[in-house]
C-alpha cells in the first residue's frame, strides 16, 4: 500500500512537517481574493470531508498522562485505495495553484508509527526518513 499527502511549502509549527492544505483551502474559501466559483468549489470539497472523512482520535503514540497536551507530531496521509478522497484532493489542489500556492503530491510506503487509522487515512509519527516531515 501506498499513502499520499498533500503539501504546501509551509512548515506546521509544532511537528516540523510540512503544512497540509486544508488549513489554506479553508482560509481561502473565506477570502474575498478567491472567485466566487473557487470559494464554491472549495465549500463543496470541505464539507464532503467534513461528512466523509473521520476525524482522528489521536496524533501521538505516547499514552501516558498528558498525551494529550504534548505537541504533536503525527502526519496524516491518505490510503492510495481512498480514491474518492484523492479526487476531492486533487479539485482543492487545482484551485489553490490558480492562486499561486504551489502543492506538492508526497507518496511513501512507510509513513512512521502508526497512531491512528481508519478506511480512508493513517496518521503516523514520522521515520527520520520520510518524506514531508
Amino acid at each position: 500500500m501506498r499513502f499520499i499527502r498533500f503539501v504546501i511549502s509551509h512548515r506546521h509549527l509544532e511537528s516540523g512537517a510540512y503544512d497540509g492544505t486544508f488549513r489554506l483551502a479553508y482560509r481561502l474559501r473565506g477570502s474575498s481574493v478567491a472567485t466566487p466559483a473557487d470559494r464554491s468549489a472549495l465549500a463543496d470539497a470541505l464539507n464532503w470531508f467534513e461528512a466523509k472523512l473521520p476525524t482522528p482520535a489521536r496524533f501521538n503514540r505516547s499514552s501516558s498522562k498528558g498525551y494529550d497536551r504534548r505537541n504533536t507530531r503525527g502526519i496524516s496521509w491518505f490510503k492510495d485505495t481512498a480514491v474518492d478522497h484523492l479526487t476531492r484532493m486533487h479539485e482543492i489542489r487545482l484551485v489553490l495553484e490558480r492562486y499561486g500556492h504551489q502543492v506538492q503530491m508526497l507518496t511513501e510506503a512507510r509513513v512512521g508509527y502508526v497512531v491512528y487509522e481508519d478506511d480512508y487515512q493513517v496518521v503516523a509519527e514520522p521515520f527520520s526518513e520520510t518524506r514531508g516531515r
